[in-house]
């Protein structure tokens, strides 16, 4: 459904670090499609999409497996992308694996709530999410309208998390439903969480 693609090179985030950096990009339920902004990423920046066996009936513990093989296959640091659900695998990860001294940073957009009746019947196994802080830098955005994740509760899970919050206003499920094209200004805030 996506491709993969290599790690960041000179004209990447990572440059900045005299380094290679690898971006993993991490979609939620049901992958993220062509016109996505993490589908963009992957195609204008190089970035890498972190292909998972099943987008469709997602199982936590495969997801996890998943994330900490290639997190431990990157050839040197990550910093991780994630969006929806992709935002609760990272905060279950950063509890499971013992490789996040790997991770760089983390920017984390319009979190799921699997705790929402809906999405817990959607996503059995999905529960609790994980509200220690992260032991890496982040940054949560989140969205006023959100239909899968309130902006008071987007905004918990920033402070459990000790993420920064950026608030985008009524954007949706900031998707491709949210006519961002490549979004820059999310693109802004990966580089801006990088240099911090």
């Amino acid at each position: 459904m996506t491709e993969s693609f290599g790690a960041v090179q000179a004209e990447g985030p990572g440059a900045a670090f005299g380094q290679d950096l690898t971006v993993l990009l991490l979609p939620g339920w049901q992958g993220s499609g062509p016109d996505h902004w993490q589908m963009r990423w992957a195609k204008v920046h190089g970035y890498s999409v972190v292909e998972q066996n099943d987008w469709m009936r997602p199982r936590r513990g495969d997801w996890l497996a998943r994330l900490d093989e290639v997190g431990i296959d990157a050839p040197g640091p990550v910093v991780l992308v994630a969006h929806s659900l992709g935002c609760i695998l990272v905060s279950a990860w950063a509890v499971f694996s013992r490789h996040t001294a790997k991770v760089r940073g983390a920017l984390l957009v319009a979190p799921g709530d699997v705790a929402l009746p809906a999405m817990q019947e959607a996503l059995p196994g999905w529960l609790p999410i994980e509200r220690r802080p992260l032991p890496f830098r982040s940054i949560l955005v989140g969205s006023d309208n959100d239909p899968y994740c309130s902006a008071e509760r987007a905004q918990q899970l920033a402070r459990d998390w000790s993420a920064r919050w950026v608030g985008l206003g009524a954007a949706g499920h900031i998707n491709a439903d949210s006519s961002l094209g490549d979004w820059p200004g999310g693109h802004a805030l990966l580089q801006t969480l990088l240099k911090d």
